[in-house]
């Protein structure tokens, strides 16, 4: 059976005329190409099939279009490769194949790279409207040919459009548009609600581990553990409904609010523009496009993140009656604490078996070796650890035991149990209470070190070298250090004379993380207790908004990596400095979407709490290139496994593992029509604060650059300057402020993101516009045909296939009243818009 390709223009929105002064007949212009699914051989036969579409009603959604056959006519692969020049010239026929009812032209072009002579002869079959054409869709595309098999593992359902567009000197440029969801959009939220489950187990299980309390912080801690335990379920009920979702790997904006959907980024797609043009390299530009980060399903009536995390602060400090204050930083601290001693702790007891090994061996360089790294360890423990911080929370602890009587026998705090629900008055700073023998952490805590300076002593000794120096006399009493040596057989086994000290320094390691764990526990169970209900109603709200900006992340560093593996100089900047990461948003300040990019900040913020790491894949299949995501909620670092021979060109800091840093930076201009009324009648510092102090983190990464290949780049200072001006700038939907930093971003080789509500309409008008930005400023588009490809992107590229992909209508979610509000150049051509459902 004959392969047929059926052109039809209501399906591929291609069929828009190109109507010049002086022609009688509009020309049409689109394209077919074989998917892998349906190869062609010679021997297949091509049928086209021509409708002629019109628009009925512009805002008719129902019926918008009116379909009429036209003709059709059949030629084979062969016909066309025979063919002089490529082309073929075929009369369209009526559906009886009798009356020949208009022409079209056929000709095979080369997506490859292309010489100057390739591009006349692409345009040879148009040469009589070249003074009068300007831009034209000739091309589409699922299946590109340029797409690796290693981001197959990550970019799915690619959609491509090409365009020939001209140049000022009258010469053609090859411009392809490449759109593809990302499998990460529901990867990496899956990876973290497990995440978010595991370290919440862990806590109910910390809290469980402090022992005995007095009633009522017992009390409290029932009531905290109750209520992590309700957020668990909820995560694992939504991990259950996740993990049974197959088929597309975005979400629509349409399902924004759905509940089980919540922690998945809205309409996540990358978007890759590809420039061709006669005597230059290939150039492409990326940009990710995402809904804003945002709890939707969770909804705005007050506010978003950033406004309720102050508000909820502020009454904290007002409120805490029946628990103690702590601030951000102290909690913030206590588990900084919990992370350090629970990682370190498996270390020194790993390295310090490794010590005992190279004894038994005798092993002299393997034993100074193991000691190095055992004291290095032991001293990053000890330095954890030497926070006031910890001291006074275990006093606190045992203030809150039962029993506890202070010797103001006047004074009752909760936990006396004669009065276990008497108030405790609010205290600003941490307790002191003196009763409490404050002397026994520090001798408890100082062991560690006299431990390890044992240990040391020890392998000196046995090394036989030099006396032991005055500094590490110093350190160690003289009698314990006659005590280590007099005490041991030098004559005998190193490991049996070793082994009682290595021993003597687990255990005091052991002790140490006992009394530092259910300290900082305590710390935290105030914070929760203090935090009771809302503060754990916040804390999934920020889980859900971290999630998805998570996702789009990853999804931008994947495509920016596999894009630079290489250029030197990107992967040298990648490892010395790290990489900025751009979010342009196109929110208004103005009724929900207000809270909106509340959530956004703070969930763009955060993203500066993760580190990247690049590790050499087990094997080449795209399930074993899956990033993957470790850590906490505090840092969490995302493991990205590249294929064997790509990850040895690395540079050498990249495979050896050093955490990779990401600088995320947010830029918001409101376009529509509620920020007009924002800006004549509500409140902008929202929008003037973000760009302030985000542009105060652009330009402190700039100056942070050392690499020769930005200080060779002069206008990128100015651009900062001309940046810096435009912030502070009282101007209405400045939307220079994203056109900058879009151009800095991409300048310091950054990482680009789009965003509005849905990533579908007024993210269209952007990518669109950025690219043809591009066009006109790095490789000559014709500035008086400017508008042109403009609207030519808009009407028939990737971008209302992004929008027909998520609403099943090929219409952006405009009225002519909201177009009014618009800046021009963000405004879509006639046909194009209409009243849907977004």
């Amino acid at each position: 059976d004959p392969v047929r390709v059926h052109i039809i223009p209501g399906h591929s929105r291609l069929h828009r005329p190109l109507s010049w002064p002086g022609l009688g007949d509009p020309l049409f212009l689109t394209g077919v190409t074989f998917p892998p699914e349906y190869p062609a051989s010679p021997e297949t036969l091509v049928k086209l099939t021509v409708y002629d579409v019109r628009d009925k009603a512009r805002d008719n959604v129902s019926k918008p279009l009116s379909v009429s056959f036209l003709g059709s006519a059949t030629f084979s692969v062969s016909d066309l490769l025979r063919s002089k020049d490529d082309q073929l010239t075929l009369n369209l026929r009526s559906s009886d194949g009798v009356l020949a009812v208009g022409t079209v032209l056929v000709s095979r072009v080369n997506m490859g790279e292309m010489e100057e002579g390739d591009m006349d002869h692409i345009t040879a079959d148009v040469q009589q409207a070249q003074k009068v054409r300007t831009c034209v869709c000739v091309y589409e595309s699922r299946s590109p040919p340029d797409v690796s098999a290693s981001t197959n593992a990550f970019f799915k359902n690619p959609v491509c459009k090409v365009y020939k567009f001209q140049t000022v000197d009258s010469k053609w440029m090859l411009v392809r548009e490449q759109m593809e969801e990302c499998t990460l959009s529901f990867s990496i939220p899956r990876q973290l609600l497990h995440l978010y489950i595991q370290e919440d187990m862990r806590r109910i299980q910390e809290l469980r581990d402090l022992g005995e309390l007095s009633p009522h912080w017992d009390n409290l801690r029932k009531e905290v553990i109750g209520r992590y335990g309700q957020v668990i379920a909820a995560y694992q009920e939504t991990l259950a409904e996740l993990n049974k979702i197959t088929g597309p790997s975005f979400k629509p904006s349409c399902s924004k609010a759905q509940r089980y959907l919540e922690f998945i980024p809205i309409n996540l797609h990358t978007q890759r523009m590809r420039v061709t043009c006669p005597r230059q390299t290939d150039a492409f530009y990326d940009v990710i496009t995402v809904g804003a980060p945002a709890a939707h399903f969770q909804g705005f009536k007050g506010g978003g993140l950033q406004r309720l995390l102050s508000r909820h602060e502020a009454e904290k400090k007002s409120t805490a009656y029946q628990c103690i204050y702590y601030s951000p930083e102290h909690t913030a601290k206590a588990q900084e604490v919990l992370h350090s001693v629970g990682h370190l702790q498996p270390l020194i007891s790993g390295l310090a078996d490794q010590l005992l090994q190279a004894a038994q061996q005798h092993s002299m360089s393997g034993l100074r070796e193991a000691l190095k790294t055992l004291a290095g360890k032991t001293e990053q423990f000890v330095h954890a650890l030497k926070d006031e911080l910890v001291k006074s929370a275990l006093l606190a602890l045992h203030a809150a035991q039962p029993g506890y009587v202070t010797k103001n026998q006047n004074q009752t705090l909760p936990g006396h149990q004669d009065s276990p629900v008497a108030p405790l008055k609010r205290q600003d700073s941490i307790p002191c209470h003196k009763e409490y023998d404050e002397e026994e952490w520090d001798r408890v805590w100082a062991d560690v070190a006299k431990s390890l300076n044992c240990v040391i002593a020890m392998v000196d000794k046995l090394q036989e070298q030099e006396p032991i120096n005055n500094n590490q006399e110093q350190l160690i009493p003289k009698q314990v250090l006659a005590d280590v040596i007099t005490s041991h057989n030098p004559e005998g086994d190193w490991r049996e004379q070793l082994c009682p000290l290595v021993v003597r320094l687990k255990e005091c390691v052991a002790e140490v993380v006992v009394r530092a764990r259910r300290a900082m526990t305590f710390v935290l169970l105030q914070e929760a207790a203090c935090s009771i209900p809302q503060g754990l109603f916040l804390k999934q709200r920020r889980d859900v908004v971290f999630s998805q900006a998570l996702a789009a992340l990853a999804c931008g560093f994947v495509m920016r990596l596999y894009a630079g593996m290489e250029d030197k100089g990107f992967l040298k900047q990648l490892h010395q400095v790290g990489l900025v990461a751009q979010f342009e948003s196109l929110l208004s300040t103005y009724s929900e979407e207000i809270g909106m990019l509340e959530d956004m900040e703070v969930g763009i913020s955060d993203l500066h709490r993760v580190a990247f790491k690049i590790t050499q894949a087990k094997t080449d299949n795209p399930c074993d290139l899956q990033p993957v995501v470790i850590g906490r909620r505090d840092h969490y670092t995302v493991e990205v496994p590249l294929p064997r021979l790509a990850f040895q060109t690395l540079p050498h800091e990249i495979k050896e593992g050093k955490a990779l840093q990401v600088y995320p930076v947010l830029f918001n201009v409101g376009i529509n029509e509620q920020q007009t009324i924002a800006d004549r009648f509500g409140d902008i510092s929202l929008q003037e604060r973000i760009n302030q102090r985000n542009f105060e983190i652009l330009d402190s990464y700039y100056k942070s650059l050392s690499l020769p290949c930005f200080q060779t780049q002069t206008d990128l200072k100015d651009l900062l300057g001309t940046l810096g001006q435009n912030v502070v700038t009282k101007k209405r939907k400045n939307v220079e402020i994203l056109w900058l930093a879009g151009t800095i971003c991409r300048r310091l080789n950054g990482i680009r993101f789009t965003s509005c509500k849905s990533a579908k309409d007024r993210t269209s008008m952007s990518v669109t516009l950025e690219q043809c930005a591009l066009l006109r400023d790095e490789h000559q588009l014709n500035k008086d045909y400017f508008i042109r490809a403009l609207d030519c992107m808009r009407r028939e590229g990737c971008r209302i296939e992004n929008v027909q992909k998520n609403i099943k209508c090929r219409k952006y979610a405009f009225n002519m009243l909201q177009l009014m509000a618009f800046p021009k150049i963000y405004r879509p051509p006639e046909g194009t818009y209409g009243k849907v459902d977004s």
